[in-house]
C-alpha cells in the first residue's frame, strides 16, 4: 500500500510517503524553494519522496490532503455571516481567493499533480481526512503505544481548534473538540503578535522571552487576572472561551483589537524591531504560565475520558517545549509522545497515515523500541559526489577524512577552542528543529558561546536561548531528567549539581543583565530560569554525532553540545552541501562539516556574493 500524504496552502507545506504502513520519507517545501514556511504546493518535497521511494504516481493507492477544504470555507462563511456587518473588508479581500483556490482545491491538486508524472485520476483515491484527525494520526500511529489519549491542540483546522481522541488497537475515535474561534493557539498567537512577534512564526520566540519576566513580580499576576478577567474563561476540562470583543482574528485582518489591549495592559503594540522591556518579558511569562495550565487541564480531562497511561501530542501548542515539560513533570500520564513535525507539516504524515489505518483498515504493529519516526531524519540525505561538486563550484579548500571517527575526533577538539561549527550529516530533519544533522555546534562550557551565536551566526534577538544535545545515557547527569528526549521538545531544569548561586536582587536585573549572568557550568545552554530544552541523542537513529559528542566528552568530560538550526535569522534550516557552504561563508562561523569533509574559514577564497541575506529572506 502506497500512500502519499500532502498539507499545503496554509504554511509549512510538506510531502510525505508511506509503504505498507513504514515511513519513507518526508520533507518541507520550504528546504527546497528556501522561502520560510513556504504555504506554496510542495512539488519538489513531492518529488523527493517519490523519487527516495522509488516510486512514480501511477505506483500510489491513494494521495490524501490533510484537512477538508470546503468544511475550512463553510467554516469561513459562518464566522462572516455571524459577526456582520463586522469583518467586510476582511471578507471581500479573502473569499475570492477561497473561491479560486479552495473551492476548486481537487482540481488544483491534480492539476499540480500531472506537472510531476502521470496517473489514472480514477484508479487513484484523492481523499481528505480531517485537519486535526491528521494531526491525531500522525503523532499517534507513530508513537509505541498501543493504548493512547491523543491530544490536538493549534490555531483553527476547519472549526475544530483542539480534540481529545482515544487511540485504541491500531483505531482513533474522537471524544472531544474545541472549536472556532475559542483556541488557545489563536489565543497564544494573539499575544505573540502584541509583543511584536510574526504570528506562525514567532511564537516560539515568546515562549523563549517568557522566562525573563520576573516571577515574583506583582504584574505577573496582575496580567494573569486580567486575561483570565477580561480575554478569556478557563473551564475545569481545559476548554476556553475568548472574548471576541478583543480579537480581530475572526473577521478581521490583525490578530487583536489593539486599542483595547493597549487599554487592557498600559502599553502600546510592540513593533518587531523595538526593544524588549520587562512589562514585555512580564506579559509574556503571564500567557505562557496560562497555556501551560490550560495543557494540563486538557490532558486531564483526556485521562480522564481514556483512562490510558500514555499520551500522544501534536498541532502547533504541541511545539510549546516548556509546557510540554510541565505535562511531563505534572505526572498525570506515565508516558508522553510528541510528533516531532507537530504543526501542519506533519498533517502531511499525519494524513496518509490516517488513509492507511483507518481508510483501509491496514494491520497496525507496534516493534519498535522508541518510535516510528527514525529519529525524524526522514529528508534528502548527501553524498561525496553532491560535497565535491558544491566545492567545485565556490573553489572551496577541504580536508577529507577517509576514517569518520577521525572527524569525529577533530570536530569534538575544534569545539573545545570555542570555535563554531557547521554540522551537515545524512539525511535533513523533517519538522521544526534541527537534530543533529542540519546544525550549529558549539561548547557549552563557553559564557560567550550564547552571545557568538546569537549576534555573530544567527543574527537574531539576543534573548534565545540555545539546546543542548546530549548523550541519551548522560542526561541525568547534567538534567533534572532521566527520560528520553529525541526530538527537543521538552524543557527541563538543569541538574542542582552544576547550577552557580544567583546574586541577590537577580530577579529585578534587567534583560541584558540576567542574560549575562553565569547561571551554570553549562551557561551557552541553560536558560535564564535554570531551564534548558533537551534533546536526548542515540546512536541507533544518529551515530555520527552520537560519536563526536562522545569524543568531545573524552576531552572535556560532559557528553552535551550546544545545537542550534543551520540557518541564519529569517531562513529556512540548510537542506544541501551548497545551501549550507553559502551560509557558512556569509556568517562569522569557523568551521564547516560535511559528510567527511571539513571546510576551514581561514582556507576559503574571498566570499564573492553580496552578503544580502537580510533583503533575501524575511526577517521572522
Amino acid at each position: 500500500m502506497n500512500i502519499l500524504g500532502i498539507s499545503a496552502f496554509y504554511h509549512d507545506s510538506a510531502a510525505s510517503i508511506i509503504q505498507d504502513g513504514k515511513i519513507i520519507a518526508a520533507a518541507q517545501e520550504e528546504r527546497f524553494t528556501r522561502k520560510k514556511h513556504d504555504p506554496g504546493f510542495p512539488s519538489n518535497a513531492i518529488k523527493f519522496c517519490l523519487e527516495y521511494s522509488g516510486l512514480e504516481l501511477k505506483d500510489l493507492d491513494a494521495i490524501v490532503f490533510y484537512d477538508k477544504p470546503l468544511l475550512k470555507f463553510e467554516r469561513l462563511l459562518e464566522t462572516y455571516y455571524a459577526f456582520a456587518p463586522k469583518g467586510l473588508k476582511s471578507f471581500i479581500t479573502s473569499i475570492p481567493v477561497w473561491i479560486k483556490e479552495k473551492m476548486f482545491l481537487k482540481r488544483l491538486i491534480h492539476e499540480e499533480l500531472e506537472n510531476i508524472g502521470k496517473y489514472d485520476k480514477k484508479k487513484t483515491k484523492l481523499l481528505f481526512p480531517e485537519h486535526h484527525l491528521s494531526h491525531a494520526a500522525s503523532a499517534y500511529y507513530p508513537s509505541p503505544f498501543e493504548d493512547s489519549a491523543i491530544l490536538t491542540i493549534d490555531g483553527v483546522g476547519e472549526w475544530a481548534t483542539a480534540s481529545i481522541c482515544h487511540g485504541e488497537k491500531g483505531n482513533i475515535k474522537i471524544l472531544k473538540e474545541m472549536r472556532f474561534p475559542h483556541s488557545l493557539g489563536l489565543l497564544y498567537s494573539a499575544f505573540t503578535y502584541f509583543l511584536g512577534f510574526r504570528v506562525n512564526s514567532g511564537e516560539y520566540k515568546l515562549m523563549g522571552l517568557a522566562p525573563y519576566g520576573n516571577p515574583v513580580s506583582p504584574d505577573i499576576k496582575k496580567y494573569v487576572d486580567t486575561i483570565k478577567k477580561d480575554l478569556v474563561s478557563i473551564k475545569k476540562d481545559g476548554s476556553i472561551w475568548l472574548n471576541q470583543d478583543y480579537f480581530d482574528y475572526a473577521t478581521g485582518l490583525k490578530m487583536v483589537n489593539e486599542s483595547k489591549w493597549e487599554a487592557l495592559f498600559g502599553f502600546k503594540t510592540r513593533k518587531p524591531e523595538d526593544e524588549l522591556l520587562q512589562h514585555h518579558c512580564n506579559l509574556g511569562l503571564a500567557i505562557q504560565q496560562i497555556t501551560e495550565d490550560v495543557v494540563v487541564m486538557m490532558a486531564q480531562e483526556a485521562k480522564r475520558l481514556t483512562g490510558s497511561e500514555n499520551i500522544c501530542l501534536a498541532g502547533g501548542v504541541a511545539l510549546n517545549c516548556v509546557s510540554n515539560g510541565k505535562l511531563q513533570k505534572s505526572g498525570v500520564f506515565k508516558n508522553v509522545f510528541i510528533q516531532p513535525a507537530a504543526g501542519d507539516a506533519g498533517g502531511a504524515l499525519g494524513a496518509a497515515l490516517a488513509v492507511n489505518y483507518i481508510y483501509y483498515k491496514q494491520d497496525r504493529v507496534v516493534d519498535y523500541k522508541m518510535d516510528a519516526m527514525e529519529g525524524s531524519y526522514l529528508g534528502p540525505t548527501i553524498s561525496d559526489l553532491d560535497v565535491e561538486l558544491m566545492s567545485k563550484k565556490y573553489k572551496a579548500q577541504y580536508q577529507y577524512f577517509e576514517n569518520f571517527d577521525d572527524l569525529a575526533a577533530k570536530t569534538a577538539d575544534l569545539l573545545t577552542k570555542e570555535n563554531v561549527i557547521g554540522w551537515v550529516q545524512g539525511k535533513m530533519e523533517f519538522g521544526p528543529r534541527a537534530l543533529g544533522a542540519r546544525s550549529i555546534l558549539g561548547d557549552p562550557r563557553s559564557p560567550e558561546m550564547q552571545k557568538k551565536l546569537n549576534l555573530k551566526i544567527k543574527y537574531r534577538e539576543s534573548f534565545r536561548p540555545f539546546a543542548p544535545s546530549v548523550l541519551a545515557e548522560d542526561v541525568s547527569k547534567m538534567f533534572d531528567y532521566d527520560g528520553i528526549s529525541p526530538y527537543m521538545l521538552l524543557v527541563h531544569p538543569v541538574a542542582d549539581a552544576i547550577k552557580k548561586t544567583l546574586p541577590e536582587g537577580y530577579d529585578d536585573m534587567n534583560l541584558r543583565d540576567k542574560l549575562y549572568h553565569l547561571r551554570s557550568d553549562l551557561p551557552s545552554i541553560t536558560h535564564i530560569d535554570f531551564s534548558a530544552r533537551i534533546q536526548t541523542v542515540h546512536s541507533e537513529t544518529n551515530p555520527r554525532y552520537y560519536k563526536m559528542i562522545e569524543e568531545f566528552k573524552k576531552i572535556t568530560g560532559m557528553g552535551v553540545v550546544v545545537n542550534t538550526s543551520f540557518n541564519v535569522r529569517g531562513e529556512p534550516i540548510v537542506m544541501t552541501p551548497n545551501d549550507a557552504y553559502r551560509c557558512f561563508m556569509r556568517t562569522e562561523m569557523d568551521y564547516l562539516v560535511v559528510g567527511n569533509f571539513l571546510f576551514s574559514k581561514t582556507d576559503q577564497p574571498e566570499w564573492q556574493e553580496k552578503d544580502n541575506w537580510q533583503e533575501e529572506f524575511v526577517l521572522d
